[in-house]
Protein backbone atom coordinates (compact mmCIF):
# COMPACT_ATOMS: atom_id res chain seq x y z
CA UNK A 1 0.00 0.00 0.00
CA UNK A 2 1.12 3.49 -0.71
CA UNK A 3 0.76 6.55 0.92
CA UNK A 4 1.53 9.55 -0.13
CA UNK A 5 2.46 11.42 3.18
CA UNK A 6 5.85 9.41 3.40
CA UNK A 7 6.99 11.83 0.55
CA UNK A 8 6.15 14.49 3.49
CA UNK A 9 7.92 12.20 5.82
CA UNK A 10 10.58 12.01 3.87
CA UNK A 11 11.32 15.84 3.20
CA UNK A 12 10.71 15.91 7.18
CA UNK A 13 13.64 13.83 7.64
CA UNK A 14 16.01 15.50 5.59
CA UNK A 15 15.19 19.12 6.34
CA UNK A 16 17.63 21.38 8.50
CA UNK A 17 15.12 22.77 10.49
CA UNK A 18 13.51 19.26 11.47
CA UNK A 19 11.52 18.89 15.11
CA UNK A 20 9.73 16.00 16.74
CA UNK A 21 6.87 15.17 14.39
CA UNK A 22 3.59 14.62 15.83
CA UNK A 23 1.15 12.63 12.69
CA UNK A 24 -2.44 13.83 13.91
CA UNK A 25 -5.41 11.67 11.93
CA UNK A 26 -8.85 9.64 13.28
CA UNK A 27 -7.95 6.08 14.78
CA UNK A 28 -7.80 3.35 11.95
CA UNK A 29 -6.42 5.32 9.59
CA UNK A 30 -2.94 3.71 9.47
CA UNK A 31 -1.14 5.92 11.97
CA UNK A 32 1.00 2.89 13.10
CA UNK A 33 1.71 1.58 9.47
CA UNK A 34 3.15 4.69 8.10
CA UNK A 35 5.47 5.03 10.55
CA UNK A 36 6.81 1.61 10.70
CA UNK A 37 6.98 1.86 6.92
CA UNK A 38 8.60 5.07 6.68
CA UNK A 39 10.66 3.83 9.56
CA UNK A 40 11.47 0.86 6.76
CA UNK A 41 12.48 2.47 4.26
CA UNK A 42 14.48 5.65 5.18
CA UNK A 43 16.65 4.89 8.29
CA UNK A 44 18.74 1.22 9.10
CA UNK A 45 16.80 0.32 12.33
CA UNK A 46 13.33 1.41 13.83
CA UNK A 47 13.15 2.07 17.64
CA UNK A 48 9.23 1.61 18.67
CA UNK A 49 7.57 2.23 21.43
CA UNK A 50 4.49 1.68 22.16
CA UNK A 51 3.16 3.32 25.82
CA UNK A 52 -0.17 1.44 25.53
CA UNK A 53 1.43 -1.82 25.43
CA UNK A 54 4.67 -1.13 27.47
CA UNK A 55 3.96 -1.24 31.11
CA UNK A 56 7.56 -0.86 32.05
CA UNK A 57 8.30 2.64 30.26
CA UNK A 58 4.79 4.07 31.32
CA UNK A 59 6.87 5.90 34.47
CA UNK A 60 9.76 6.65 32.07
CA UNK A 61 9.19 10.57 32.39
CA UNK A 62 8.36 11.08 35.70
CA UNK A 63 11.51 11.78 37.58
CA UNK A 64 12.84 14.13 34.83
CA UNK A 65 13.50 14.20 31.04
CA UNK A 66 17.38 13.66 30.66
CA UNK A 67 17.67 12.64 27.14
CA UNK A 68 20.53 10.39 27.82
CA UNK A 69 18.32 8.35 30.32
CA UNK A 70 15.29 8.27 27.84
CA UNK A 71 17.63 6.54 25.34
CA UNK A 72 19.18 4.26 27.11
CA UNK A 73 15.70 3.25 28.11
CA UNK A 74 13.96 3.06 24.97
CA UNK A 75 17.11 1.10 23.87
CA UNK A 76 16.82 -2.08 26.74
CA UNK A 77 12.92 -1.68 25.60
CA UNK A 78 13.16 -2.07 22.49
CA UNK A 79 16.64 -3.89 22.03
CA UNK A 80 17.34 -1.76 19.60
CA UNK A 81 21.16 0.16 19.59
CA UNK A 82 20.27 4.06 19.04
CA UNK A 83 22.05 5.91 16.34
CA UNK A 84 21.30 9.51 16.01
CA UNK A 85 21.17 9.85 12.44
CA UNK A 86 20.12 6.17 11.84
CA UNK A 87 17.83 5.55 13.76
CA UNK A 88 13.88 6.26 13.91
CA UNK A 89 12.17 6.49 17.04
CA UNK A 90 8.87 6.05 16.86
CA UNK A 91 6.56 6.62 19.79
CA UNK A 92 2.97 5.21 19.12
CA UNK A 93 -0.04 5.72 21.65
CA UNK A 94 1.84 9.27 23.20
CA UNK A 95 -1.00 9.89 24.92
CA UNK A 96 -1.20 6.58 27.40
CA UNK A 97 2.20 8.15 29.00
CA UNK A 98 2.42 10.91 31.24
CA UNK A 99 5.04 12.82 30.06
CA UNK A 100 5.83 12.10 27.10
CA UNK A 101 4.41 14.54 24.67
CA UNK A 102 6.07 17.11 27.23
CA UNK A 103 9.90 15.33 26.63
CA UNK A 104 9.43 16.02 23.04
CA UNK A 105 10.15 19.68 24.08
CA UNK A 106 13.28 18.67 25.11
CA UNK A 107 14.14 16.39 22.65
CA UNK A 108 14.18 19.55 20.54
CA UNK A 109 16.10 21.89 22.47
CA UNK A 110 18.98 19.40 24.22
CA UNK A 111 18.73 16.37 21.55
CA UNK A 112 17.74 17.71 18.10
CA UNK A 113 19.81 15.15 16.62
CA UNK A 114 17.55 12.46 17.61
CA UNK A 115 14.39 11.15 14.76
CA UNK A 116 11.04 10.98 16.49
CA UNK A 117 8.15 10.76 15.24
CA UNK A 118 4.90 10.36 17.78
CA UNK A 119 1.84 9.47 16.97
CA UNK A 120 -1.68 8.02 18.93
CA UNK A 121 -5.33 7.29 19.12
CA UNK A 122 -7.51 10.45 20.19
CA UNK A 123 -4.52 12.32 19.80
CA UNK A 124 -6.23 15.65 18.80
CA UNK A 125 -8.28 15.45 22.02
CA UNK A 126 -5.57 14.80 24.30
CA UNK A 127 -3.33 17.54 22.88
CA UNK A 128 -6.07 19.94 23.49
CA UNK A 129 -6.25 18.74 27.39
CA UNK A 130 -2.20 19.04 27.96
CA UNK A 131 -1.38 22.10 30.05
CA UNK A 132 2.44 21.44 29.14
CA UNK A 133 1.86 20.76 25.40
CA UNK A 134 5.53 21.88 24.11
CA UNK A 135 4.43 24.73 21.57
CA UNK A 136 6.60 25.19 19.32
CA UNK A 137 8.70 22.57 19.19
CA UNK A 138 7.43 19.93 17.31
CA UNK A 139 5.95 19.57 13.78
CA UNK A 140 2.68 18.39 12.68
CA UNK A 141 1.86 16.42 9.87
CA UNK A 142 -2.28 14.90 9.26
CA UNK A 143 -2.85 12.25 8.10
CA UNK A 144 -6.41 10.83 6.26
CA UNK A 145 -8.18 7.49 5.00
CA UNK A 146 -6.77 7.09 1.43
CA UNK A 147 -7.62 9.23 -1.47
CA UNK A 148 -8.53 8.08 -4.77
CA UNK A 149 -5.42 7.82 -5.70
CA UNK A 150 -4.16 6.18 -3.29
CA UNK A 151 -6.85 3.49 -3.43
CA UNK A 152 -6.09 3.32 -7.03
CA UNK A 153 -2.38 2.44 -6.54
CA UNK A 154 -3.74 -0.11 -3.63
CA UNK A 155 -5.56 -2.14 -6.71
CA UNK A 156 -2.83 -1.98 -8.90
CA UNK A 157 -3.72 0.35 -10.77
CA UNK A 158 -0.61 2.50 -11.40
CA UNK A 159 -1.40 2.94 -15.11
CA UNK A 160 -4.60 4.66 -14.25
CA UNK A 161 -3.18 6.88 -11.21
CA UNK A 162 -0.47 7.67 -13.49
CA UNK A 163 -2.79 9.00 -16.09
CA UNK A 164 -5.18 11.58 -14.27
CA UNK A 165 -1.45 12.75 -12.71
CA UNK A 166 -0.50 13.19 -16.85
CA UNK A 167 -3.71 15.81 -17.11
CA UNK A 168 -3.90 13.82 -20.46
CA UNK A 169 -7.67 14.89 -20.44
CA UNK A 170 -7.98 13.27 -24.20
CA UNK A 171 -6.55 9.73 -22.81
CA UNK A 172 -8.16 10.20 -19.30
CA UNK A 173 -11.63 10.54 -21.61
CA UNK A 174 -10.94 7.40 -23.40
CA UNK A 175 -10.67 5.51 -20.25
CA UNK A 176 -13.79 7.34 -18.59
CA UNK A 177 -15.51 3.72 -18.00
CA UNK A 178 -13.00 2.54 -15.98
CA UNK A 179 -12.34 5.67 -13.97
CA UNK A 180 -16.30 5.52 -13.03
CA UNK A 181 -16.45 2.17 -12.07
CA UNK A 182 -13.49 2.59 -9.65
CA UNK A 183 -14.81 5.84 -8.54
CA UNK A 184 -18.29 3.58 -7.51
CA UNK A 185 -16.22 0.87 -5.61
CA UNK A 186 -14.13 3.76 -3.97
CA UNK A 187 -17.85 5.50 -3.12
CA UNK A 188 -18.39 1.68 -1.24
CA UNK A 189 -15.27 1.12 -0.04
CA UNK A 190 -13.77 4.54 1.00
CA UNK A 191 -10.56 4.83 1.96
CA UNK A 192 -10.12 3.13 5.56
CA UNK A 193 -6.90 1.21 5.10
CA UNK A 194 -7.95 -1.84 6.55
CA UNK A 195 -11.20 -1.64 4.10
CA UNK A 196 -9.20 -1.10 0.89
CA UNK A 197 -6.56 -3.94 1.63
CA UNK A 198 -9.21 -6.49 2.39
CA UNK A 199 -11.13 -5.50 -0.62
CA UNK A 200 -7.61 -5.34 -2.81
CA UNK A 201 -7.06 -9.07 -1.69
CA UNK A 202 -10.26 -10.69 -1.28
CA UNK A 203 -12.53 -8.52 -3.47
CA UNK A 204 -15.60 -9.15 -1.78
CA UNK A 205 -17.57 -5.83 -0.87
CA UNK A 206 -19.23 -8.02 2.58
CA UNK A 207 -16.08 -8.33 3.95
CA UNK A 208 -15.21 -4.48 3.66
CA UNK A 209 -18.81 -3.56 5.14
CA UNK A 210 -18.32 -6.06 8.22
CA UNK A 211 -14.35 -4.37 8.42
CA UNK A 212 -16.68 -0.44 8.08
CA UNK A 213 -18.93 -1.39 11.07
CA UNK A 214 -16.58 -3.15 12.78
CA UNK A 215 -14.63 0.64 12.96
CA UNK A 216 -17.82 2.82 13.34
CA UNK A 217 -19.03 -0.39 16.41
CA UNK A 218 -15.01 0.65 17.62
CA UNK A 219 -15.73 4.80 17.58
CA UNK A 220 -19.18 4.56 18.92
CA UNK A 221 -17.47 2.85 22.11
CA UNK A 222 -14.31 5.13 22.13
CA UNK A 223 -17.40 8.07 23.15
CA UNK A 224 -17.90 6.49 26.37
CA UNK A 225 -14.34 5.43 26.96
CA UNK A 226 -12.81 8.24 26.72
CA UNK A 227 -14.94 11.27 26.31
CA UNK A 228 -16.58 13.37 29.42
CA UNK A 229 -19.30 11.20 30.29
CA UNK A 230 -21.55 14.09 30.58
CA UNK A 231 -21.50 14.38 26.92
CA UNK A 232 -21.14 10.72 25.82
CA UNK A 233 -25.25 11.13 24.83
CA UNK A 234 -24.93 14.08 22.44
CA UNK A 235 -22.18 12.90 20.52
CA UNK A 236 -24.22 10.17 19.57
CA UNK A 237 -26.67 12.39 18.59
CA UNK A 238 -24.09 14.78 16.28
CA UNK A 239 -22.29 11.35 14.90
CA UNK A 240 -25.27 9.47 14.33
CA UNK A 241 -27.22 12.74 13.03
CA UNK A 242 -24.17 13.42 9.58
CA UNK A 243 -25.90 11.10 7.30
CA UNK A 244 -29.46 13.27 7.45
CA UNK A 245 -28.07 16.19 7.89
CA UNK A 246 -26.49 15.53 4.46
CA UNK A 247 -29.28 14.21 3.29
CA UNK A 248 -31.25 17.70 3.64
CA UNK A 249 -31.67 20.31 0.49
CA UNK A 250 -29.75 22.74 2.40
CA UNK A 251 -27.11 21.03 4.23
CA UNK A 252 -26.28 23.35 6.56
CA UNK A 253 -26.14 21.58 10.30
CA UNK A 254 -29.52 22.66 12.15
CA UNK A 255 -29.02 21.46 16.01
CA UNK A 256 -33.10 21.11 15.99
CA UNK A 257 -32.80 17.78 13.94
CA UNK A 258 -30.67 16.44 16.80
CA UNK A 259 -33.84 17.09 19.12
CA UNK A 260 -36.53 19.30 19.79
CA UNK A 261 -35.51 23.11 21.16
CA UNK A 262 -31.47 21.96 20.98
CA UNK A 263 -29.68 25.24 21.09
CA UNK A 264 -25.92 25.39 19.58
CA UNK A 265 -24.47 26.07 23.32
CA UNK A 266 -25.28 22.59 24.57
CA UNK A 267 -23.64 20.50 21.94
CA UNK A 268 -20.81 22.27 21.27
CA UNK A 269 -18.17 20.67 23.41
CA UNK A 270 -19.41 17.17 21.69
CA UNK A 271 -18.93 19.03 18.47
CA UNK A 272 -15.10 19.94 19.25
CA UNK A 273 -14.68 16.48 20.72
CA UNK A 274 -15.53 14.79 17.51
CA UNK A 275 -13.32 17.58 15.66
CA UNK A 276 -10.35 16.87 17.59
CA UNK A 277 -10.73 12.73 17.08
CA UNK A 278 -11.08 13.75 13.35
CA UNK A 279 -14.04 11.83 13.05
CA UNK A 280 -16.11 14.88 11.74
CA UNK A 281 -14.75 17.74 9.47
CA UNK A 282 -16.08 20.81 9.47
CA UNK A 283 -17.06 23.52 6.89
CA UNK A 284 -18.04 27.08 7.44
CA UNK A 285 -20.03 29.44 5.58
CA UNK A 286 -18.03 32.31 3.91
CA UNK A 287 -20.27 35.35 3.61
CA UNK A 288 -17.69 36.80 1.18
CA UNK A 289 -15.19 35.09 -1.37
CA UNK A 290 -12.66 37.40 -0.61
CA UNK A 291 -8.57 36.77 0.92
CA UNK A 292 -8.21 35.56 3.48
CA UNK A 293 -11.67 33.71 3.46
CA UNK A 294 -11.04 32.89 7.51
CA UNK A 295 -12.36 36.50 7.92
CA UNK A 296 -15.40 36.19 6.66
CA UNK A 297 -15.74 33.10 8.54
CA UNK A 298 -19.47 32.45 10.15
CA UNK A 299 -18.77 30.78 13.07
CA UNK A 300 -22.59 29.83 13.30
CA UNK A 301 -23.40 28.40 10.05
CA UNK A 302 -21.58 25.31 8.74
CA UNK A 303 -22.36 21.84 7.26
CA UNK A 304 -20.00 18.33 9.27
CA UNK A 305 -18.98 15.58 7.11
CA UNK A 306 -17.84 12.74 8.81
CA UNK A 307 -13.67 11.63 7.95
CA UNK A 308 -14.67 8.74 5.22
CA UNK A 309 -17.00 8.11 2.19
CA UNK A 310 -17.54 4.30 2.82
CA UNK A 311 -18.15 5.22 6.14
CA UNK A 312 -20.95 7.87 5.64
CA UNK A 313 -22.16 4.90 3.01
CA UNK A 314 -21.91 2.32 6.53
CA UNK A 315 -24.06 4.66 8.41
CA UNK A 316 -26.53 4.80 5.68
CA UNK A 317 -26.93 1.15 5.16
CA UNK A 318 -26.24 2.07 1.08
CA UNK A 319 -26.54 -1.60 -0.62
CA UNK A 320 -22.92 -2.00 -2.99
CA UNK A 321 -25.67 -3.16 -5.45
CA UNK A 322 -27.30 0.28 -5.24
CA UNK A 323 -23.64 1.66 -5.87
CA UNK A 324 -22.93 -0.45 -8.53
CA UNK A 325 -25.98 -0.46 -10.64
CA UNK A 326 -25.55 2.73 -13.03
CA UNK A 327 -25.63 6.13 -11.99
CA UNK A 328 -28.40 5.34 -9.23
CA UNK A 329 -26.09 6.69 -6.37
CA UNK A 330 -25.34 9.51 -7.99
CA UNK A 331 -29.21 10.48 -7.58
CA UNK A 332 -30.05 8.62 -4.34
CA UNK A 333 -28.65 10.36 -1.11
CA UNK A 334 -29.27 13.68 -2.53
CA UNK A 335 -25.75 14.17 -3.40
CA UNK A 336 -24.54 13.90 -0.21
CA UNK A 337 -21.52 10.63 -1.09
CA UNK A 338 -20.56 12.76 -3.68
CA UNK A 339 -20.07 16.39 -1.88
CA UNK A 340 -18.23 13.59 1.11
CA UNK A 341 -15.76 12.24 -1.58
CA UNK A 342 -15.06 15.51 -2.86
CA UNK A 343 -14.08 17.01 0.33
CA UNK A 344 -12.27 13.78 0.97
CA UNK A 345 -10.05 14.64 -2.24
CA UNK A 346 -9.62 18.31 -1.17
CA UNK A 347 -8.73 17.38 2.26
CA UNK A 348 -5.79 15.52 1.01
CA UNK A 349 -4.45 18.42 -0.95
CA UNK A 350 -3.53 19.94 2.56
CA UNK A 351 -2.67 23.20 1.69
CA UNK A 352 -6.29 24.53 0.50
CA UNK A 353 -8.43 26.28 2.88
CA UNK A 354 -11.86 25.30 2.49
CA UNK A 355 -14.95 27.12 3.32
CA UNK A 356 -18.25 27.14 1.23
CA UNK A 357 -20.74 30.02 0.82
CA UNK A 358 -24.39 30.53 0.37
CA UNK A 359 -27.20 33.24 0.68
CA UNK A 360 -28.96 34.26 3.59
CA UNK A 361 -32.14 32.38 2.52
CA UNK A 362 -29.94 29.61 0.95
CA UNK A 363 -31.49 30.24 -1.85
CA UNK A 364 -28.14 29.67 -4.10
CA UNK A 365 -25.29 27.91 -2.55
CA UNK A 366 -21.88 26.99 -3.48
CA UNK A 367 -20.63 23.69 -2.15
CA UNK A 368 -17.08 24.56 -1.56
CA UNK A 369 -14.72 27.79 -1.62
CA UNK A 370 -11.31 26.63 -1.72
CA UNK A 371 -8.57 29.55 -0.92
CA UNK A 372 -5.64 28.14 -2.96
CA UNK A 373 -2.39 30.64 -3.61
CA UNK A 374 -3.99 34.19 -4.25
CA UNK A 375 -7.13 32.98 -5.60
CA UNK A 376 -10.47 32.23 -4.02
CA UNK A 377 -12.20 29.21 -5.83
CA UNK A 378 -16.02 28.39 -6.06
CA UNK A 379 -16.39 24.49 -6.93
CA UNK A 380 -20.24 23.08 -7.77
CA UNK A 381 -20.14 19.87 -7.07
CA UNK A 382 -22.71 18.00 -9.62
CA UNK A 383 -23.34 14.06 -8.59
CA UNK A 384 -23.95 13.03 -12.29
CA UNK A 385 -23.69 14.66 -15.94
CA UNK A 386 -25.86 17.21 -14.75
CA UNK A 387 -24.02 20.50 -16.69
CA UNK A 388 -26.76 23.23 -15.04
CA UNK A 389 -25.23 25.13 -12.55
CA UNK A 390 -27.34 27.62 -11.80
CA UNK A 391 -25.95 28.42 -8.15
CA UNK A 392 -22.12 28.79 -9.79
CA UNK A 393 -24.04 31.42 -12.31
CA UNK A 394 -25.50 33.66 -9.43
CA UNK A 395 -22.08 33.46 -7.78
CA UNK A 396 -20.42 34.23 -10.85
CA UNK A 397 -22.73 37.35 -11.66
CA UNK A 398 -22.54 38.97 -8.08
CA UNK A 399 -18.50 38.13 -7.21
CA UNK A 400 -16.92 37.64 -10.89
CA UNK A 401 -14.39 34.95 -9.65
CA UNK A 402 -11.30 34.59 -11.70
CA UNK A 403 -11.86 30.88 -11.74
CA UNK A 404 -14.97 28.61 -11.47
CA UNK A 405 -14.95 24.99 -11.04
CA UNK A 406 -17.92 22.64 -11.65
CA UNK A 407 -17.13 18.66 -10.44
CA UNK A 408 -19.13 16.25 -12.43
CA UNK A 409 -19.42 12.77 -14.21
CA UNK A 410 -18.85 15.57 -17.31
CA UNK A 411 -15.91 14.83 -19.14
CA UNK A 412 -12.88 17.79 -18.78
CA UNK A 413 -13.60 20.79 -20.70
CA UNK A 414 -13.06 24.52 -20.34
CA UNK A 415 -15.67 26.93 -21.17
CA UNK A 416 -15.44 30.95 -21.48
CA UNK A 417 -15.64 30.96 -17.75
CA UNK A 418 -16.28 27.44 -16.51
CA UNK A 419 -13.69 24.60 -15.83
CA UNK A 420 -15.71 21.04 -15.63
CA UNK A 421 -13.47 18.33 -13.55
CA UNK A 422 -14.81 15.33 -13.66
CA UNK A 423 -15.15 13.69 -10.29
CA UNK A 424 -12.84 11.13 -10.24
CA UNK A 425 -9.98 13.58 -11.10
CA UNK A 426 -10.47 15.78 -8.46
CA UNK A 427 -7.89 15.10 -6.44
CA UNK A 428 -5.43 15.29 -9.24
CA UNK A 429 -6.89 18.84 -10.58
CA UNK A 430 -5.37 20.05 -7.95
CA UNK A 431 -2.11 18.79 -7.80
Amino acid sequence: MERFQLKNLALWKNSGSRKPLIIKGARQVGKTWLMKQFGQREYKTTAYVNFESSKTLSSLFAVDFDIQRIISAIQIETGVQIDAESTLIIFDEIQECDGAITSLKYFCENAPQYHIVAAGSLLGVALHSKVSFPVGKVDFLDLHPLSFGEFLLALGKKSLYDLLVSHDWTLITSFKKKFIELLRQYYFIGGMPEAVYSFSVENDFNRVRDIQLRILTAYENDFSKHAPYEIVPRLRMIWQSVPSQLAKETKKFVYGALKQGARAKEFELAMEWLIDAGLIHKVNRATKPAMPLIAYMEVSAFKIYTLDVGLLGAMGNIDIKTILSGNTIFQEFKGALTEQYVLQQLISCEKLQIYYWATEKSTAEIDFLVQSADNVIPIEVKAEENLQAKSLKSFRQKFNPKVSIRTSMSDYRVDDWLTNVPLYAVEDYWK
